[in-house]
């Protein structure tokens, strides 16, 4: 008769064996799983369509259609202080009008001062030099790079009298992985703004061919 703890002592090493047997199996099985780089949601941009947008201030210029016109609230803001508003990406372009009277390069420094401010977090600025002769306007486009408050700015001027500065700022935490997209959209309608804007009182010039 055999030992009763041998048959005990089996019963385990068996147990412990289909254990092992079937752990191995699973192991080549599992599936592995790898994070997913992370997503943003789809954007559907609408049709371009502009019109004309015109007050009591010495300025006209077009706005999309999606755009709307809200006066600027904040505390010192000057009558003709204006954002063109963008609800459906949670973006303003606000507009700042100044009268310059010989003082032309204190206000050029001022704009540049706003500028120099998002260097901090930027990974480069490109200018582009807006000349349009035959309607007086004259300035600069700062493309400014990275998780800055603001990615585009600029400034329009007749160089004597009228001086205009614009921003894009979107009402969110700068991020410009996910709003790169929505930049690049808005930017194409402030390139709209500056080569439609317009001073005025100042009659176009006909340029020479």
């Amino acid at each position: 008769m055999k030992n009763p703890s041998f048959k005990v002592f089996f019963k385990t090493l068996v147990v412990c064996t289909l254990i092992i047997t079937f752990s191995s199996c699973d192991d080549e099985d599992d599936e592995v799983f790898i994070p997913k780089p992370k997503g943003y949601p789809r954007i559907y941009f609408p049709e371009k369509k502009y019109r004309l947008y015109d007050s009591l201030c010495p300025y006209s210029f077009e706005i999309p259609t999606y755009a709307n016109i809200l006066n600027d609230r904040h505390k010192g803001a000057d009558p003709c202080w204006i954002n063109v508003n963008f609800p459906k990406y949670n973006a303003q372009i606000h507009l700042s009008y100044k009268i310059i009277t010989n003082n032309l390069d204190t206000v050029l420094g001022e704009c540049r001062d706003f500028v120099v401010k998002h260097q901090v977090k930027s990974t480069g600025i490109d200018e582009t030099i807006i000349v349009r002769d035959s309607s007086q306007v004259y300035g600069l486009v700062y493309d400014i790079a990275g998780n800055t408050a603001s990615n585009v700015q600029f400034y329009l001027t007749d160089s004597t009298r009228h001086f205009m500065r614009g921003a894009l700022y979107f009402n969110a935490v700068p991020n410009i992985d996910s709003m790169k997209i929505v930049v690049d959209y808005l930017r194409k309608d402030i390139v709209h703004m500056i080569q439609t804007f317009q001073w005025k009182g100042i009659e176009k010039k006909k340029l020479k061919k």
